[in-house]
């Protein structure tokens, strides 16, 4: 059985729902996150946490395991999507290769943790997903450069008038490059500006480059089918990119 609708009191301690096949790990999650000053609830699967959020249940975040047998990790995440739950996810996974990162990003997670980290990185990495802020400005609507209009309230990003579908961590490169127009933002900007400052990801000192990569790649392609003629972001070789000018 789920558990019951969170009452009033208990929604005083913030609620994060971890989602894992393994009991073990479960239990001893729960356990961490009790001693961090959170309240863990916690579910064999995705079918379990998703009819806990339909009883009106609004946790903080989501930790999601990766491999589970009867539905893995970004088959959660996205019947969370489809079904409108924009809570902060997690995924926490012994697939530490660049391929899995990358996807999970893609799918809308705002983080990808190893599970061999100890739970003092977990919950590092908790923290920040759940004080991180789209980044504010004076008005609502940020005119940008050429035809981008940033909606820095929403995190929604426009071109010559049609809405880009960018996930929150795609947004959150967008805006630091049109923060910085016509000047050069390195890799390792770009990365803290979604992951946080200092967080190592991929193989070797530099392996988030490769991630950092695969996310302008994916932006540029967004913005080209909306426009196939667009440039606006462009590469400055072993650095990092630029939003350009006009």
């Amino acid at each position: 059985m789920p558990p019951a609708p969170e009452t009033a009191r208990q929604a005083v301690t913030p609620v994060v729902a971890v989602v894992d096949d393994d009991p073990l790990f479960r239990e001893t999650v729960s356990a961490n996150l009790a001693e961090a000053g959170y309240r863990a609830v916690a579910f064999a699967g995705g079918a379990a946490l998703l009819d806990w959020l339909a009883q009106s249940n609004q946790p903080a975040a989501l930790l999601l395991d990766w491999q589970m047998p009867e539905q893995d990790g970004p088959a959660v995440l996205e019947k969370l999507r489809q079904a409108g739950y924009d809570l902060p996810v997690l995924f926490l996974t012994g697939l530490n290769q660049p391929i899995f990162e990358e996807k999970g990003l893609r799918l809308g997670a705002v983080d990808f943790v190893d599970k061999s980290k100890s739970f003092a990185i977990i919950l590092q990495r908790l923290r920040i997903a759940l004080t991180a802020k789209v980044p504010t400005a004076d008005a609502a609507v940020l005119p940008a450069s050429g035809g981008l209009v940033l909606d820095v309230a929403s995190a929604r990003a426009a071109w010559n008038g049609h809405q880009v579908d960018l996930t929150h961590g795609e947004f959150k490169v967008v805006h630091l490059l049109a923060q910085r127009i016509g000047r050069d933002v390195g890799y390792r900007e770009i990365y803290d500006a979604i992951r946080g400052a200092g967080f190592e990801a991929g193989h070797g000192p530099d392996g988030y480059r490769a991630n950092v990569r695969a996310m302008v790649k994916r932006i540029r392609q967004k913005f080209r089918d909306l426009d196939p003629g667009f440039d606006a972001i462009e590469t400055y070789p072993g650095f990092g990119y630029r939003w350009r000018h006009g």
